[in-house]
C-alpha cells in the first residue's frame, strides 16, 4: 500500500484563509454600499482634472482635493439632488393622472422606493414662497415640523454623502500611491500598468465625459424647460418641465440622436397644441429654438471634445447605460459603465496571456522603461500638459 504524505504549510494557509475572510468582508461591505461607492468614484472622475490645476496653485493635495470637492462636486450635487427631486414628483404626479387613483403599476411600485425623497417640504416646488412668506413663524413651524419629521432620511442621506465624498477625497489625495502599492502585487508590472492606464483612461471618458455631460444637460434642460413655462401661453405650455428636461440629459447617453429623442416630439406636441387653440405659434418657435441652441448645441460644444468611450464600443457602451439601471437600479448608470471597462480591457489585455499563455507588450508604455526601480507612472499622476503631449504625438 502506497502512502501519501503531503506537505502543508500551516502558516502559510492559515494566513491565506484569513485572508480570504477579510477580502470576504470588504466585498460584503462594497456589497451593501455599492450605490454610494460607484458615485463616489464618478465624483473622483469628475474632480480630477480641476484638482490637478487647484494642487499646482496651492501645491498641498489635501488642500486641492477638498477645493475641488467644496467648490465643484458640494454645488453641483445640490442643485443636481433639487432637480431630481422636482422631476421625480412631476413623475409621481404623471404616473396617478396616468393610472387613476387606487391603480397600480410597475412605474408605481418603483416610485414607492423613492417615497420618502418625494414626501419633502412642497415649498421645493416652489422656492419663491420663501421669499414672499420670510419672516413668519408659520413658515418658520412649518419648515422645523418637515426637518424634523424627515430627520431619519435626511440622516441616512448624509451618511451615504459623506462617505462619497470621503472616498473621492482620498482617490484624489492618495490614488497614486494606492496604484503603485497594488502593483507589486504582480510580478508583471508592464501588463498591469497597462491594465491600470486602460481602465482609468476609460473611466475618465465614461465619467467626466458621458456621465457628467448627461448630468449637466439635465439640470440644463429641467431649468430651461421650467422658466420657458414662465412665459407661455395657458393653452401652450411644457408639461412636467423638469421632467422633461432629466429626460433630455437621460437622452443625451444614447449616440447621434441623443435629447433630440425629447425634445423634437415635445415641439410637434406643443405644435399640435398651438393648431388646436389657434395660438401659442410664438412659444413652439422660442421653445424648439432655444431647445436646440441652450440645451442641446452649447453643453454640447463644451463637453463634447471630452466625450469618448476611448477603445470601449459605442454600442456596447449605449447598452450598459441602459441595461445597467434596469439590472442595478439607480446606480446601475454608474455600474453598468464600470462592469463593462473592466471587462473589456480584462479580455483584450490580459486573457489572451491566460488563454494562450502569450505575453503582452503594453502598447501605450514602453516596457523597457517599466523596472522595479523606476516604474512608469500611471494616468492618475500625469499632468494636463503631458496629456496634451501625448495627445500631440
Amino acid at each position: 500500500m502506497v502512502e501519501f504524505e503531503v506537505d502543508i504549510d500551516w502558516p502559510r494557509t492559515i494566513w491565506l484563509g484569513f485572508g480570504l475572510l477579510l477580502g470576504a468582508a470588504l466585498l460584503y461591505v462594497v456589497y451593501r454600499f455599492v450605490g454610494t461607492f460607484v458615485f463616489g468614484l464618478f465624483i473622483y472622475y469628475a474632480t480630477r482634472r480641476l484638482y490637478r490645476r487647484v494642487q499646482r496653485w496651492v501645491g498641498q493635495p489635501s488642500v486641492a482635493a477638498g477645493i475641488s470637492i467644496v467648490g465643484l462636486a458640494l454645488p453641483a450635487l445640490a442643485l443636481l439632488s433639487y432637480t431630481l427631486v422636482i422631476g421625480l414628483r412631476q413623475l409621481n404626479r404623471f404616473v396617478e393622472n396616468l393610472n387613476g387613483p387606487g391603480e397600480d403599476s410597475q412605474l408605481t411600485q418603483l416610485l414607492e422606493m423613492v417615497q420618502p425623497y418625494l414626501d419633502l417640504p412642497s415649498v421645493l416646488d416652489d422656492p419663491s414662497a420663501i421669499i414672499d412668506n420670510i419672516g413668519g413663524m408659520e413658515t418658520v413651524t412649518t419648515t422645523l415640523e418637515s426637518v424634523v419629521g424627515y430627520l431619519g432620511v435626511v440622516g441616512t442621506g448624509l451618511l451615504h454623502l459623506f462617505v462619497m465624498f470621503a472616498l473621492a477625497f482620498y482617490l484624489l489625495r492618495d490614488g497614486s500611491d494606492f496604484v503603485d502599492w497594488a502593483g507589486h502585487l504582480t510580478s508583471d508590472r508592464s501588463v498591469f500598468e497597462e491594465f491600470v492606464a486602460e481602465v482609468d483612461e476609460s473611466f475618465d471618458k465614461v465619467f467626466y465625459g458621458n456621465i457628467l455631460n448627461a448630468i449637466i444637460t439635465a439640470i440644463i434642460g429641467a431649468i430651461v424647460f421650467s422658466a420657458l413655462n414662465q412665459f407661455a401661453p395657458d393653452a401652450v405650455f411644457v408639461p412636467y418641465a423638469a421632467l422633461t428636461g432629466l429626460l433630455a440629459g437621460a437622452a443625451s447617453l444614447i449616440p447621434i440622436v441623443g435629447m433630440k429623442l425629447v425634445y423634437v416630439p415635445m415641439t410637434g406636441y406643443l405644435g399640435v397644441l398651438a393648431g388646436t387653440n389657434g395660438e401659442g405659434w410664438w412659444f413652439v418657435v422660442v421653445f424648439a429654438a432655444i431647445s436646440f441652441v441652450v440645451v442641446d448645441v452649447i453643453p454640447d460644444l463644451l463637453v463634447r471634445p471630452y466625450v469618448s468611450g476611448g477603445k470601449l464600443h459605442t454600442g456596447a457602451l449605449m447598452f450598459a447605460y441602459i441595461l445597467g439601471p434596469l439590472i442595478f437600479g439607480w446606480y446601475g448608470i454608474f455600474l453598468g459603465p464600470v462592469i463593462l471597462v473592466l471587462f473589456s480591457h480584462f479580455a483584450r489585455i490580459i486573457l489572451p496571456e491566460l488563454v494562450r499563455n502569450e505575453r503582452i507588450q503594453p502598447e501605450s508604455l514602453d516596457p523597457a522603461t517599466l523596472t522595479d526601480d523606476h516604474p512608469q507612472s500611471v494616468p492618475d499622476g500625469e499632468t494636463d500638459a503631458e496629456d496634451g503631449a501625448q495627445s500631440s504625438a
